[in-house]
């Protein structure tokens, strides 16, 4: 049974390799090139040092899927929307990892302040993540037409969101 937790510093050699796969064959990113794990460590930090969650799920000892959030935009207005980021090991996709760990960020980003969490999701043809994030309780706010290029061909962005907690009901704290 696969266990979730905050991820630690020797957990970044796994995420790595991870997230390189989905770059390398995916779309749900739009990055082209994998980053090194000296990246992914400095990607984590920033994460971290901004209170915000950095989740792993692992099962045996294994890392097989991790998920954080990070401020929308660097403005301060947008201080209580953060974007989330979910991937799991290709070998242990269907597994229902990416609901676990989606569901825990949810909690752990509105623990963390987060009112609204938003998902840019790379390709509109990703009908894994659209689903996933429909599952924990994102709607849908609208498609960005043909943004990225990438593996030959122009990409979608769909973009949903989810109010945490209060959500716009009131002023933040």
């Amino acid at each position: 049974m696969p266990t979730l937790r905050a991820s630690r510093d020797d957990d970044v050699a796994a995420i790595t390799a991870i997230y390189a796969h989905h770059v390398l064959h995916g779309t749900g990113t739009f990055e082209i090139d994998p980053p090194s794990s000296q990246d992914m460590a400095a990607r984590r930090a920033d994460v971290l040092a901004r209170g915000l969650p950095y989740l792993v799920a692992e099962d045996g000892g294994r890392v097989l899927g991790f998920a954080y959030c990070n401020w929308f935009k660097p403005r301060p207005a947008y201080r209580f929307s953060a974007e989330d980021s979910v991937y799991v090991a290709d070998a242990a996709r269907g597994r229902g990892l990416g609901r676990l760990l989606l569901h825990a960020l949810c909690q752990q980003a509105q623990a963390a302040g987060v009112r609204k969490l938003l998902a840019v999701i790379g390709d509109s043809g990703n009908a894994g993540s659209i689903a996933l994030h429909r599952a924990v309780g994102f709607t849908d706010v609208g498609v960005m037409r043909s943004v990225g290029w990438k593996f030959g061909a122009w990409r979608d962005i769909v973009l949903m969101e989810k109010p945490l907690g209060a959500g716009d009901s009131s002023a933040p704290e």
